[in-house]
Order: C-alpha cells, then structure tokens, then sequence
C-alpha cells in the first residue's frame, strides 16, 4: 500500500519523501502541481495535483498520507482521502487555538486515524533576516529575549516519516521543537558566529520592524509580526526540547549547525 505525500515539492513535503526513502520506504507516492518539473528521485511515483484540486485518483491504493497544511479545504481532501480507503494521516499543523486548529478539528472528525505534528518556530523562518544581514549587518525586531527553540524542517519531516512508517503514533499530537531554548539575539550571535560577520541585533517598533522584513517576506510580513514576533512568546519550560530524539531516536539538529549548513542562503541575492 502507498504512501502518499501531499505539498512534495514544497520544503517540508520534498523532505518528508527523502526521509522515506531513507527509512526504506518502497511505495512512495507525491502529489505536485507539475510533475515534470519536480525533480523528485526515480523510485516516487509522482502524480499531478495539489491540494485544492486533488482528485480520487491520486487516493488509489494509499494506506497512510502526510498531509500538508491547507486549512481552506482540508475537509474536502480528507473525504475524497477517506473514500478511498487511507487509514492514517499525519498532518503538519498547529494546537487547536491556533490558527491551524482548524485543520486539527477536520482531520480527527474525519473517521481516518490520525498523528498531529505541532512544530515551534522554524529555523529556516531566521532567512528573512538575510537581506538585513547582507546589507546592514544588523537585525531589527522587537524583542531581543523572546525565547524559542526553533527546530529544523528536516527533522518535522523525519517524525513524518517515523510516524508513518511506524506504529504507537496513531491519536497523537506531538509537540516539536529543536534541542535548544535560544533568544532572538542569541540566534542572530549564532548567524554571525556560522557566517563568520559582525551582526548585531537592534530593538525595532513594530512598524521599523515590518519595514525591515517586507523585503524578503513580501504580503506575509505584517501577519508575521503581529502574530509570531509580537504576540507569541511560549514559556520556556513548556518547550519540548526533547521530542526530536524522543521519537525518531536521532538527536535533533542544533541551529548553529544548521547555521553553518546554509550560511550561502543568508548571504546569496
């Protein structure tokens, strides 16, 4: 039976099917928009779709499904998902008083058993700091002792693929987040420790702070600020540091490694 991997060109859907593959997974199936262009390795059968228009077809013979997050009509999917016969979903989403909570509430009220992946901030969001970096060497937000422990994509996609290929996650929530608990200011010395660069972190408004990341997060930047930068601060003990290796038996990625790993992303146009 397949496994199907919705979003399998999009960053954490294109991980996910590597994870797989790693994992030994023979019968893996992506969803993409344009299956020419995808580039995905010769073993995936790939299949032409998204998630706002995904016929019954792509649903043929798949057991179990990593469900990207489309809280616009997840409902739709996961019927055409349940007909077909899938009988496990994980899904990349959020606490239900989130604004993901939506997806949560659909997927468990749709019959099909069901494992919930609750990511803290991603690493890879510290990439709309690059054009500050590039240009000024500093970055502006407005809380420099705002403490996360932001995790890595890839690791999100190898408790995926752990929980897909494995039994015990079925009725799951996991928590996830990377193996530190780091301030702002100390994820920027982290980035001029890896980039080898003077970088500093400045205190910004509100509005010097949208001004600052426009640039590199385009119509997503005031929902950004108001909601993750400004509003969202989890109290550091509730971070599940641990979880990464707790359920993959692998220890999760460092952001300072990570750093070091795309230091080219922060300093390429």
């Amino acid at each position: 039976m397949a496994i199907l991997v919705t979003g399998a060109t999009a960053n954490i859907g294109r991980m996910v099917v590597d994870q797989l593959l790693a994992r030994g997974a023979t019968d893996v199936r992506a969803l993409t928009i344009d299956p020419g262009k995808a580039g995905l390795p010769g073993e995936v059968e790939v299949v032409e779709g998204h998630l706002g228009r995904v016929g019954a077809a792509a649903f043929e013979g798949v057991d179990r499904m990593y469900l990207a997050p489309s809280p616009g009509n997840v409902a739709q999917v996961l019927e055409v998902a349940r007909a077909a016969g899938v009988r496990h979903v994980v899904d990349l989403s959020g606490e239900p008083e989130s604004w993901w909570g939506s997806v949560c509430e659909a997927v468990e009220g749709s019959g099909i058993g069901w494992t919930h992946l609750w990511p803290a901030d991603f690493m890879e969001n510290t990439l709309s700091w690059s054009r500050q970096i590039r240009e000024s060497g500093v970055v502006r937000e407005p809380h420099a002792d705002t403490a996360t422990a932001p995790i890595a994509m890839n690791d999100i996609a190898a408790v995926a693929a752990t929980a897909l290929l494995t039994d015990g996650h079925i009725g799951r929530a996991h928590s996830l987040a990377g193996p530190e608990i780091l301030t702002r200011a100390q994820l920027v010395a982290h980035l001029a420790d890896a980039l080898d660069r003077d970088i500093t972190f400045r205190t910004a408004t509100r509005e010097e702070t949208i001004t600052a990341l426009e640039p590199t997060m385009g119509d997503n930047t005031t929902w950004y600020v108001d909601n993750v930068l400004i509003d969202f601060a989890p109290p550091p003990q509730s971070l599940p540091t641990t979880s990464v290796e707790d359920i993959t038996g692998h220890p999760a990625t460092t952001f300072n490694h990570w750093a070091r790993l795309n230091a080219d992303r922060f300093l390429a146009d």
